[in-house]
C-alpha cells in the first residue's frame, strides 16, 4: 500500500510539473523581451545640421545618414543640383566624416572637394549643390523625438537582472530533466547528468560574457540558451550521443558568437574583409559539391574525421556578412552587383546539391537584403521573375523534384508511403499531446525518422504541449520584430541590414519547418533554429544571433565611451 501511495504521489507530481512548464516557458520568453525594452537611451539627435542660408536645423539621428534628393534619403535636399543619392554623413570612433557617393557635382567641406571620406568637426560647413550645412552639437536641438514603437511603452521599472533570468532558465531545464528521469520507458538519472553539464556550460558562458567581455545585456543570449537547452533535453531520452554532440556544438556556437560580435565591432573592418569572406564561402560550396555525400536526398554533407558537417549552414553567416555594408559602400552599384552574383552562386550551388529547402531560405534572405539595400521593389520583382524561370527549368530538367511535392495538401491519402508518412504522424502525435504534452521522453514521434531534426516542432508539441510549441514560434517571430525595432539605434547600416536579415532568415527557416511538417507548405527538410538536432545548424544559429546582438546600441556602449570623451576635449565629436 505504501509503494502504491508513493507511485501515486510521483505521478501527480510529474503531472503538476507538466502543467507548470507551459506557464513557466511563457514567463521566460516574456522576460527576455521585456528586459530588452527597458532602460534605453532617449531618442535625441547625435548632432544637428543647420542650413546656412535659412537657419533651419535638421536633427541627425543615426550614425550613418544619407543626404540627397531622393525621398528615401535620411536628409532630403530639394535642390536640382543635388544628386538623388549624393553623399553620406557618418560617425566612427575617430569622429564624423562625410563621403561622396558618386554625385554629379561633388561634395565640399569648407570649400574643398571631398575625396573619399573627409573628416568634419563642429562648425564645419558641408556643401551639396547650392545648399550648405553647418555641423552643430546635438544639444542645440531641444525637441524630443518620439521613441520607436517597440520601446514606446517600455516601463521605467528596472530590468530583470541577467543572473535572475538565467536562474529561471536553469530551473526550467531542471524540470525537463526531472520529467525525463521518470519517463515511462526508462527511469534513471542520466538526464540530470546531462542537465548538470549543460548548465555548467551556460553559466560559464554567462560569467565570461558578463564579466570578462563586459557585456551590459544578456537577453538575446538567455533566449538562445533557453531554446538550445530545451533541444538538448529533448534528445536525452531519444539519442544520448546526439544530446552530447548538441552540447558540444552549443559550446562552439557560443565561441563563434563571441568572435563574430568582436569582429564586427568595426563596420569598416567588415567591409575590408568582405571579398575574402565571399571567396571563402564560394570555395566551401565548391568543396561541398565535389566531396559532399548524399544524405536524406541532398549532397550537402561532408565527413571530416568521422564528423558530419553541413557547410551550407556556415555559408548563411557569410551570406549576411557579404550582403550588408556600411552606408557609403552600400550606395555603390558595383557593390550591389557583386552581391547579386554571389547570391546566384550560392542558390545555384545548393540547387545542384539537391538542397532546395536551404536554397529557398537563401533566396528569400536575398530578397530581404535586396529590398533593404536598394529600397526598390522593382529589384525584388525582377528577382522573383528570374526565380520562377529557374524553377521552371529545374522542373523540366529534373522532373523527379516535382515528385517530392506530389503529396502536398493531401498527406492523409499517403499515410503509409513516403509522401505523407512523416506529416501524418506529426499531426497525430501533436494532437495527442494536447496543451501540456505527454511528458519528456514519453512520446511516440521519436520513433519516426528525423523526429529530432526536421520534425522537432512536432516532438515539442507532443511531449511538452502545443502551448510551448506555439510560444517558441512566437519567440522567433518576436526576435524579428525586435531586430527591426533596434535598427533605428544601430551605428551602421551594416548592423541594421544584418540584424533584420539574420532574424528574417530564422523566421523563414522556422516557417518552412513548422508549415512543412503540418502540410501547409511542402516538406523541405529544414531545421528549426536552436532546437533541431544538428551541430552545424546550432553553430550557425548562434552565429546569426551575433548580428542581432551587434545591432543593439548597448553592445558596444561601454567601449564607445572612452574614445568619445577623448574626442570631446578636442571639439571633434559629440
Amino acid at each position: 500500500m505504501r509503494r502504491i501511495s508513493l507511485q501515486v504521489i510521483l505521478d501527480v507530481s510529474v503531472l503538476a510539473l507538466r502543467a507548470l512548464l507551459p506557464i513557466y516557458a511563457l514567463v521566460i520568453i516574456y522576460q527576455c523581451f521585456a528586459s530588452a525594452r527597458r532602460h534605453r537611451r532617449p531618442e535625441k539627435p547625435l548632432v544637428t545640421l543647420e542650413i546656412k542660408e535659412t537657419g533651419q536645423k535638421i536633427p541627425v539621428l543615426f550614425w550613418e545618414n544619407s543626404i540627397g534628393r531622393s525621398k528615401g534619403s535620411d536628409i532630403r535636399v530639394s535642390d536640382i543640383s543635388v544628386s538623388r543619392d549624393h553623399c553620406v554623413l557618418l560617425r566612427r570612433k575617430e569622429g564624423w566624416f562625410v563621403s561622396d557617393i558618386g554625385s554629379k557635382f561633388g561634395t565640399y567641406v569648407n570649400g574643398e572637394r571631398a575625396e573619399g571620406r573627409a573628416k568634419v568637426i563642429i562648425d564645419d560647413e558641408i556643401t551639396v549643390g547650392h545648399t550648405t550645412f553647418v555641423l552643430k552639437r546635438g544639444e542645440e536641438y531641444q525637441e524630443r523625438l518620439r521613441p520607436s514603437w517597440f520601446f514606446s511603452k517600455a516601463s521605467d521599472k528596472g530590468s530583470l537582472k541577467p543572473y535572475k533570468l538565467m536562474i529561471l532558465i536553469t530551473f526550467f531545464h531542471l524540470f525537463m530533466a526531472v520529467e525525463a528521469c521518470f519517463s515511462n520507458e526508462v527511469q534513471d538519472y542520466v538526464p540530470l547528468l546531462i542537465f548538470g553539464a549543460m548548465e555548467l556550460l551556460m553559466w560559464g558562458f554567462f560569467f565570461i560574457s558578463s564579466y570578462a567581455l563586459n557585456r551590459v545585456n544578456f537577453e538575446l543570449e538567455a533566449l538562445a540558451c533557453f531554446l538550445s537547452g530545451m533541444g538538448v533535453m529533448l534528445l536525452v531520452r531519444q539519442e544520448l550521443r546526439s544530446a552530447i554532440v548538441q552540447m558540444i556544438a552549443m559550446a562552439i556556437g557560443m565561441i563563434a558568437f563571441a568572435i563574430i560580435v568582436k569582429f564586427i565591432e568595426d563596420p569598416d573592418r567588415v567591409n575590408s574583409w568582405r571579398l575574402a569572406i565571399m571567396i571563402a564561402a564560394v570555395v566551401l560550396l565548391a568543396i561541398n559539391i565535389v566531396f559532399g555525400r548524399v544524405q536524406n536526398g541532398a549532397a550537402n554533407w561532408i565527413n571530416i574525421g568521422g564528423v558530419s558537417v553541413q557547410p551550407s549552414e556556415f555559408v548563411k553567416i557569410a551570406f549576411i556578412f557579404v550582403g550588408a555594408a556600411a552606408l557609403d559602400k552600400l550606395q555603390t552599384k558595383r557593390n550591389f552587383i557583386e552581391f547579386i552574383i554571389f547570391s546566384a552562386i550560392c542558390v545555384g550551388a545548393l540547387a545542384l546539391m539537391g538542397d532546395f529547402g536551404t536554397a529557398l531560405i537563401f533566396f528569400a534572405t536575398f530578397l530581404l537584403i535586396a529590398l533593404m539595400r536598394s529600397g526598390d521593389i522593382k529589384t525584388v520583382i525582377l528577382a522573383l521573375v528570374a526565380a520562377a524561370f529557374a524553377v521552371f527549368i529545374v522542373l523540366s530538367i529534373k522532373p523527379y523534384v516535382a515528385d517530392r511535392f506530389s503529396a502536398w495538401g493531401h498527406v492523409w491519402e499517403h499515410v503509409q508511403d513516403s509522401g505523407g508518412y512523416q506529416q501524418v504522424r506529426v499531426m497525430t502525435y501533436m494532437a495527442s499531446g494536447g496543451l501540456i504534452g505527454v511528458g519528456v521522453g514519453n512520446g511516440y514521434l521519436k520513433y519516426v525518422f528525423a523526429s529530432e531534426s526536421d520534425l522537432v516542432f512536432g516532438l515539442i508539441g507532443e511531449e511538452m504541449g502545443v502551448i510551448i510549441a506555439f510560444a517558441i514560434a512566437a519567440a522567433i517571430i518576436a526576435l524579428a520584430f525586435y531586430s527591426r525595432a533596434i535598427t533605428t539605434r544601430s551605428r551602421s547600416s551594416f548592423y541594421a541590414i544584418s540584424a533584420c536579415c539574420a532574424a528574417g532568415l530564422m523566421v523563414i527557416q522556422s516557417a518552412l519547418n513548422i508549415f512543412g511538417i503540418t502540410d501547409i507548405l511542402p516538406l523541405t527538410g529544414v531545421t528549426l533554429p536552436f532546437l533541431s538536432a544538428g551541430g552545424s545548424s546550432m553553430i550557425s544559429c548562434w552565429g546569426l544571433l551575433a548580428f542581432i546582438k551587434a545591432a543593439d546600441e548597448r553592445t558596444y556602449a561601454a567601449k564607445r565611451r572612452a574614445p568619445a570623451n577623448a574626442l570631446r576635449k578636442r571639439g571633434e565629436a559629440v
